[in-house]
């Protein structure tokens, strides 16, 4: 247990909502946890791994709960290859893994080798090039850590794997658009054909987008018309100009934008 949410008050605290203001505020605290261990592991990516002697190992064994928040995530979003993080490890796979564990990870309850075949390869998959790619995923994930090795038949992943898409529809589910927001860097795996990636890639950005123009605010729109994806979005812009107040400095960049917009459309 981190934390406690206290509404103890009078008679006049008992309302309708307050069942729903506990769970968003539980949410919302559970999503800053989530989006701390994707920064920290994104920092631990930039750093060099260092072995430890076993006498350091024990000397940091008395913190081990609290990195244990951190162990096991999967950065899938605004990057071609995923970093996976594992046990306060993290590296840089490549196109093809990212695909594979992004697909597992969406797919908790297991998937065969041509369900995942499928979700792979555009057309016809091939289950022989499947398994191959299986076995050097295993060894990369096995130096790692060997208790996360996926297993077959299913294949399937023996450990929670968080990825930052599940956190990002996670909060979409809750109505936290700002939080999936913060943790929102782009289209996840952007280059990636794969068809089961295309459909969750598409998903998770639309989600998103209906989010945010439903209920965000001018800056949740302005933020969200940084993101490569809304470079021409021209709804977005439009929405923000609606929200903004007449005498915000903030008008004039969203007006210069939806000029050039209109521009390359007339073009």
């Amino acid at each position: 247990m981190l934390g406690v949410v206290d509404i103890t008050g009078t008679a006049t605290a008992v309302a309708p909502h307050t069942l729903s203001l506990v769970e968003a505020t539980v949410a919302a605290a559970q999503a800053q946890l989530r989006v701390e261990r994707l920064q920290l592991a994104a920092e631990l990516a930039r750093k060099p791994v260092r072995r430890r002697s076993p006498a350091a190992a024990a000397r940091q064994g008395q913190g081990a709960s609290e990195g244990s928040l951190y162990r096991n995530s999967l950065q899938l979003l605004g990057r071609d290859q995923a970093l996976l993080s594992l046990g306060g490890r993290t590296v840089s796979l490549s196109a093809r893994h990212s695909e594979i564990l992004a697909l597992l990870g969406a797919h908790p309850e297991g998937l065969s080798a041509e369900e995942l075949s499928s979700l792979l390869y555009p057309g016809e998959g091939s289950t022989i090039t499947l398994r191959a790619e299986m076995v050097r995923l295993r060894k990369v994930i096995q130096q790692l850590s060997p208790d996360a090795v996926p297993g077959s038949r299913p294949y399937r992943l023996p450990l929670d794997l968080v990825p930052d898409t599940s956190q990002v529809l996670s909060c979409l589910q809750r109505g936290a658009h700002r939080i999936a927001l913060e943790i929102y860097r782009g289209e996840m795996l952007p280059r990636s054909e794969a068809p089961g990636i295309v459909e969750l890639r598409n998903r998770v950005s639309s989600l998103l987008r209906e989010a945010v123009l439903t209920d965000g605010s001018a800056e949740s729109l302005l933020k969200y018309a940084t993101l490569p994806e809304a470079r021409d979005d021209v709804g977005i812009r439009r929405a923000a100009l609606r929200l903004l107040p007449p005498r915000s400095p903030k008008r004039a960049a969203v007006v210069a934008d939806l000029e050039r917009l209109e521009a390359e459309l007339r073009a």
